[in-house]
């Protein structure tokens, strides 16, 4: 298979930041609401030889940003599903964090569904589980009101959140993943196969620690919680320990 897919379609979905073709094993990288691919780029970088690292780019942000935003799980799983068949010629595994691990989950269903592919292991990341639901509105509020949510999460840079003209470009984009998020309903479905890995910060304000243990409902094989310090986004805070974690399962 030809390893230089960055230069097709396909690229626009994945991104590489530090290809490893001889890696065993390939962890995608599913972004928060709001997110981007270049948010994984740390982790990329960070990652032992034997894990070559995709980072997932949504449609409407960055070179993105003219596409058609896509506002629901189901649909956007399915374009990101069709995006990793190409990658699927070695082990895979997902890391998602917040609504991407919910991303991550669906996806996850569609490749053992359709191909009998399963996945090394599913990290979900500071999300609660499928199941558990949560009323939520954040994509009905104004921009003011959605401006206040990612300063509460402490996810954007202040910098970002200061440049008006910057936040009318991405607003539409996070906003059509608020609601992506927000009216996401789980379907009842066989359990995944794979081993899933829940990863949380202690003061996240938006998911609790249980939320997250909740997880281990959705798979038939082990599950495993691990709690750090820190709030919504505490990955940031300790990136390296969480790619020991991840990479210590893989390699």
């Amino acid at each position: 298979m030809n390893d230089n897919r960055g230069i097709d379609d396909n690229g626009l979905w994945i991104r590489r930041f530090q290809p490893r073709p001889d890696a065993g094993v390939r962890l995608v990288c599913l972004p928060h609401a709001g997110g981007s691919a270049s948010f994984f780029f740390p982790m990329a970088k960070a990652m032992p030889d034997g894990v070559d690292v995709l980072c997932v780019q949504y449609p409407g942000r960055q070179d993105r940003r003219a596409e058609p935003l896509i506002d629901n799980i189901p649909d956007l799983a399915d374009r990101v599903y069709a995006a990793l068949l190409p990658w699927a010629d070695r082990p895979l595994a997902f890391f998602g964090h917040s609504m991407g691990a919910t991303l991550a989950f669906e996806v996850a269903r569609r490749l053992e569904r359709e191909k009998d592919i399963v996945l090394t292991a599913l990290f979900a990341s500071a999300r609660r589980a499928p199941s558990v639901v949560r009323a939520e509105n954040v994509h009905e509020r104004d921009d003011d009101g959605i401006v206040r949510e990612m300063q509460r999460l402490s996810g954007t840079d202040a910098q970002l959140l200061g440049d008006e003209e910057i936040l009318r470009m991405v607003l539409p984009a996070i906003r059509a993943d608020y609601r992506a998020a927000e009216t996401y309903r789980y379907e009842p479905g066989p359990a995944l196969r794979c081993p899933v890995v829940g990863l949380a910060g202690d003061a996240d304000p938006k998911v609790g620690v249980d939320d997250v243990a909740a997880w281990g409902r959705h798979t038939e094989s082990s599950f495993d919680l691990r709690v750090f310090d820190g709030g919504h986004f505490y990955l940031t805070r300790h990136q390296r320990a969480v790619v020991e974690e991840v990479a210590g399962r893989l390699v």
